[in-house]
């Protein structure tokens, strides 16, 4: 079992995953109903109208619509978008089981409600109507659903039956009535008809409705029934019971028997369901564990225990390889094998893989006309142990590998978990990979094999955890201590006769011969290894992260992602200057890049899983969880953007920004982190952000421009005009020395103080005056005396400070100054005042030797403007300089003319172009760890 995750709550009696999204919906003991994203682990919502435990839920399929069913006898429809209860239907007398939309609910909008009343009920939803009521049992009806794509209904009762109803007639009631064309048989049998219609009537009068009627009675459990449901696809049924026991039926369209029992449990059985994917049936029970019983052979394969919980419930996903079971203390979701597809990359052009029990050979180069590569059978993998005779359960290959060091045969090892861990050596021949395979030569290890040279490979003892090197006879040559305890897994070391060893948070680069230590880094929860093509660097993929090393293992960058990390591939691009720089990864709904540098970013999104096999160009071949091959477009300019910036390759850089489609902030952002904002000047529109890329390059006519049209575009919107923009303008002009620029700052932001300043600087005394007349008419007094001590204007101070009321400091700025007239005008009023002027002029008289009058100083140039600071211009700066890359010109030339090496069967169905996003979305795991 693979638990993707696990809640810890009250009991859950009820379960529904969403149809689409990552959720799922428990129902609880106490009365609540949560929501849960189980990708991200965190509960969305909670509804909590129902008084006392809610036994049943499910989803609409195609409306935000949630249905539970409680021991408060009420059922609820609830919206979870308006996080609200839209309205309850009332009619059972008892507790509610549970409750289910119609698997077709748009054409039939109708809700199947099982109750410990005895009955079944159907409800239109829209009309908020009852249809029918489904008598019949004689005990508590412990749960019903609907069959997928039939009229049938399944319910089972503690009164120890298995009911099939079918609901033709209430369907085509419904629908508006019979069959649209009878035919002459109808005629010939219409008395027959008509007497059966009549039996029908009174069946109706005595004991309900006749729209849906029994079809089967499943008889042959010895104690109540507590589950009973359809298997997706077949006339089967599976059943589950208080007496401990699972049986399966089988349907035909005139009766239904009993199968075979699955015994194993040993106590109560709480729920049973078919398994979506596989003749698997998975059931719970009160014995505190979860049984998988294989269908064909109708024994127990696997059994998953829990200490201290009782099992009440079990939900499966309806379109992916995913099972949620509920629990005294909460819920689990959980797979029963991975999905990830064993494979492993050959020679040049090449990739090996595992579809079922097949392992093929991907030529890419094998294509013509519309075909871009085939696949080639290789051979037939054997079944060995008792386990890998049922599929489903993991007892697939989980990983291969390829012998690179070998050019005259082809050797691949396959490995899987069953019985512990096993291998199996497959030899084929190259020129006729399917014509000449040898097998048979079998061992056991832990985690996946390493080829060590041309005829050695190393697998790892999982008793002894000791290094196991073998020839190519499958004999032992050498036994090698690893370095450190605790190895539990080989992964590739990038070169013949190295190995790194996995030893919990950390990958040590080996040498076998030697038994050296080459290096060691740090990475928690390595998954697996991918080395670049010219073997100079090496990817470590990790649960949440990459780290990406040198060939010494000397770390060049590390990243985190907040969802696991699904596989990776290295660009093998011949032209652009992406091949060995450019990591592509995959996590559940998204591929992104990782730059040696550290930086990263998304490239688009997903709409079912991938695992990415070979980038080249825009092209990421992968395979999907089915192992079939795809090949999805890509769009990864702004990689190479990136990586064409940090390698210096400016010439490049500018023909990307003229003929590539860069936009987002995120690239904005990016680009003034990295110090060239000039670069983003040339492709950012809108005016805020193209004036605070102006400034942050010191390009004063862009930022200028930019706060005109945004000025136009406030006054045009009736806000009030930026002055932050002219000041911070006003701020970067004078650095420079632009006064003209500052000047007109100064003047939209009306500073007039500042402006002042600015005047006696450049000596324009002209304007300095014009500014006096300003503060004059704006009754500035502080203003009018600031300028008149600027333009050295005695007889405008004295006035000023008259006017201002502060009559002895203008008798004194007149005596000294020599404006005998206003002196004498202002002693008079003082006087008048019953003031006197004896001690100002005391004051005055006193150490008056050396003083001088004030005037504005004469400027040491006048010029229209002043020499402005130089600000360093770049290339970058010049779209005219931007001369194309050689490199980037050839990549362009081969995105028009397709290349070659492609992929056969890689197929654009299932993936739809999708926006690139940035959007945090968690993920479901096909872990590539060893444990």
């Amino acid at each position: 079992m693979l638990t993707k995750f696990e809640s810890k709550s009250a009991r859950v009696k009820g379960l529904a995953f969403h149809p689409v999204r990552p959720w799922v919906c428990a129902s609880l003991h106490n009365g609540v109903i949560q929501l849960w994203d189980y990708r991200v682990g965190t509960v969305i919502d909670r509804f909590e109208e129902h008084d006392g435990p809610v036994r049943g839920v499910d989803f609409h399929l195609q409306e935000p619509l949630i249905v539970s069913g409680g021991d408060d006898y009420k059922i609820k429809v609830w919206d979870y978008k308006l996080r609200r209860c839209l309205f309850t239907l009332l009619g059972h007398l008892d507790y509610i089981r549970t409750v289910q939309f119609h698997p077709n609910a748009s054409q039939f909008p109708w809700i199947l409600s099982a109750s410990d009343d005895q009955t079944l009920r159907l409800w239109d939803f829209q009309k908020r109507s009852c249809l029918s009521v489904l008598t019949g049992h004689n005990h508590y009806v412990m749960c019903a659903a609907f069959h997928p794509s039939e009229d049938l209904i399944v319910s089972a009762s503690l009164d120890q039956t298995v009911r099939v109803w079918d609901t033709t007639g209430l369907r085509k009631k419904q629908m508006g009535g019979g069959p649209e064309n009878p035919g002459l048989l109808d005629n010939m049998h219409s008395a027959q008809s008509r007497a059966s219609a009549t039996a029908l009537n009174v069946q109706a009068e005595l004991f309900g409705s006749n729209d849906v009627v029994v079809k089967y009675v499943l008889e042959g459990h010895d104690r109540g029934v507590n589950w009973a449901s359809f298997h997706p696809t077949l006339p089967l049924l599976a059943s589950a019971a208080d007496d401990r026991q699972v049986k399966l039926w089988r349907m035909s369209e005139t009766k239904a028997w009993e199968v075979d029992t699955l015994r194993g449990h040993a106590n109560n059985v709480s729920c049973c369901l078919f398994h979506p994917k596989h003749d698997l049936v998975v059931s719970n029970s009160e014995d505190r564990s979860i049984r998988v019983f294989d269908v064909s052979k109708r024994v127990g394969v696997q059994t998953f225990r829990r200490e201290g919980d009782r099992f009440w419930i079990l939900a499966t996903h309806r379109s992916q390889n995913l099972l949620a079971a509920g629990h005294d203390s909460g819920m689990i979701v959980f797979k029963l094998e991975r999905e990830r597809p064993a494979s492993s990359h050959g020679t040049v052009n090449k990739l090996y893989y595992v579809r079922g029990r097949e392992l093929f050979c991907h030529d890419y180069a094998r294509g013509n006309g519309n075909q871009s590569g085939v696949d080639v059978p290789i051979a037939s993998l054997r079944r060995v142990g008792q386990q890998a005779q049922t599929d489903g359960i993991g007892s697939a290959p989980r990983f291969i590998t390829y012998n690179q060091h070998n050019p005259s045969e082809g050797n691949v090892l396959v490995c899987s978990d069953v019985d512990g861990g096993t291998y199996e050596l497959v030899t084929f021949s190259l020129s006729n990979a399917s014509g000449s395979v040898t097998d048979g030569k079998r061992g056991n290890c832990l985690g996946p094999g390493v080829f060590l040279g041309r005829n050695r490979f190393a697998v790892l003892d999982r008793h002894q955890r000791q290094i196991v090197v073998k020839n190519l006879n499958n004999e032992t040559t050498k036994r090698v201590q690893p370095p450190v305890p605790n190895v539990d897994g080989l992964l590739e070391g990038g070169a013949s006769g190295r190995l790194i060893l996995r030893a919990e948070d950390r990958a040590i680069l080996f040498e076998v011969q030697s038994r050296r230590v080459l290096g060691e880094i740090t990475a928690p929860k390595i998954k697996n290894v991918y080395w670049a093509p010219d073997g100079s660097k090496v990817a470590i993929l990790c649960k949440y992260g990459i780290v990406i090393a040198d060939r010494m293992l000397e770390q060049l960058c590390s990243i985190s992602d907040n969802v696991r990390i699904k596989s990776g591939a290295w660009d093998v691009s011949p032209t652009g200057g992406t091949a060995n720089q450019l990591f592509i990864y995959t996590t559940l709904n998204h591929v992104k890049y990782v730059l040696p540098s550290g930086d990263t970013g998304t490239i688009r999104t997903l709409d079912n899983p991938v695992y990415a096999m070979r980038v080249v160009k825009d092209q990421l071949f992968c395979l999907d969880r089915e192992a079939r091959p795809r090949v999805i477009s890509i769009d990864s300019t702004e990689a190479r953007f990136k990586l064409a910036l940090a390698n210096k390759r400016y010439g490049q850089v500018m023909h990307m920004v003229r003929h590539s489609r860069l936009c987002g902030r995120a690239i904005v952002a990016y680009l003034q982190s990295k110090g060239f904002p000039e670069v983003a000047l040339h492709f950012v529109r809108e005016p805020r952000t193209r004036f605070r890329l102006a400034l942050a390059c010191g390009n004063i006519e862009a930022a200028m421009e930019s706060a005109f049209s945004l000025e136009q575009q406030n006054e045009n919107e009736g806000k009030e005009s930026g002055r932050d923009l002219w000041g911070e303008l006003g701020s970067e002009a004078l650095r420079q020395g632009n006064h003209q620029v500052v000047e007109m700052s100064y003047q939209r932001t009306k500073d007039f103080d500042r402006l002042s300043f600015l005047y006696l600087l450049t000596g324009d005394t002209e304007k300095l005056r014009k500014m006096l007349k300003i503060s004059t008419m704006r009754n500035d007094i502080m203003g009018r005396y600031h300028n008149a001590l600027l333009l050295g204007d005695a007889t405008e101070r004295v006035q000023v400070l008259e006017q201002s009321g502060n009559l002895p400091l203008a008798y004194i700025c007149a005596v000294m100054h020599g404006l005998e007239d206003d002196a004498e005008r202002i002693k008079v009023a003082i006087e008048t005042n019953e003031g006197s002027v004896d001690d100002l002029l005391n004051k005055v008289g006193e150490n008056r030797k050396g003083n001088c009058i004030l005037q504005p100083p004469t400027p040491i140039v006048r010029e229209n403007n002043w020499p402005t600071l130089e600000v360093q211009k770049t290339t970058l700066e010049d779209l005219s300089l931007a001369q194309p890359d050689p490199e980037e010109v050839a990549y362009n030339e081969g995105m028009i003319v397709e290349d070659a090496a492609g992929a056969d069967d890689w197929e654009e169905s299932g993936f739809e172009d999708a926006p690139k996003t940035s959007g945090i979305v968690p993920d479901d795991d096909d872990d590539y760890d060893f444990g």
